[in-house]
């Protein structure tokens, strides 16, 4: 698991002591109205997600980093589960990642992560993701350790805060942040 992650890393300062902020929306400048875009605390972009219909029950999301270059397709099924694959494309040997959701209620979502790999026959997850989507409010887990978090972004004397733009928060680690964003892609789904 720890290889993957750490010959993956393609942002900057991941083994930084320092968490380091994203904030999300769909309504960052420069964005395609309805695409889902990262960007720094400078403001400047670091993935965006694009969608591909594929049919009427599968749809294909591409994550692209600042310059245009695909990091992950995100595919999901017909059952409601995801699949991540290296790249653009979505082919079987590209294969990174598998998701399933295990708790699905109104206002509470999990899902399971298991990284495709050496112990591909290994039947416990690798991540785990826990929240509630309408909050755009989640927490990335490694075991019992956070990777990530995501939360509303409060204002002083706002009663009810917006949830068009949030933050996620990445904790110091090992871990790609490609694969924390198209987590939190797949958990917004």
């Amino acid at each position: 698991m720890t290889d993957f992650m750490e010959t993956s890393v393609h942002v900057p300062c991941t083994n930084s002591q320092i968490p380091v902020d994203l904030f999300v929306s769909k309504k960052h400048p420069g964005l395609p109205s309805g695409e889902l875009g990262f960007v720094d605390s400078s403001g400047n972009p670091v993935y965006k997600v694009t969608r591909q219909s594929l049919t009427s029950s599968s749809n294909k999301r591409v994550l692209l980093d600042a310059a245009g270059n695909p990091r992950f397709a995100l595919c999901r099924n017909d059952k409601g589960c995801w699949q991540g694959y290296k790249g653009g494309d979505a082919g079987e040997k590209d294969l990174v990642f598998r998701v399933k959701r295990t708790k699905s209620k109104l206002t509470r979502t999990e899902l399971e992560i298991f990284l495709v790999g050496e112990n591909s026959a290994d039947s416990t997850c690798d991540f785990k993701v826990k929240g509630f989507p309408y909050q755009r409010s989640c927490t990335i887990y490694i075991g019992n350790d956070i990777v990530a978090q995501t939360s509303l972004m409060y204002k002083l004397n706002q009663l009810f805060p917006k949830r068009g733009k949030f933050r996620l928060t990445i904790f110091p680690g090992s871990v790609d942040h490609a694969l924390v964003a198209a987590l939190i892609v797949i958990f917004l789904d």
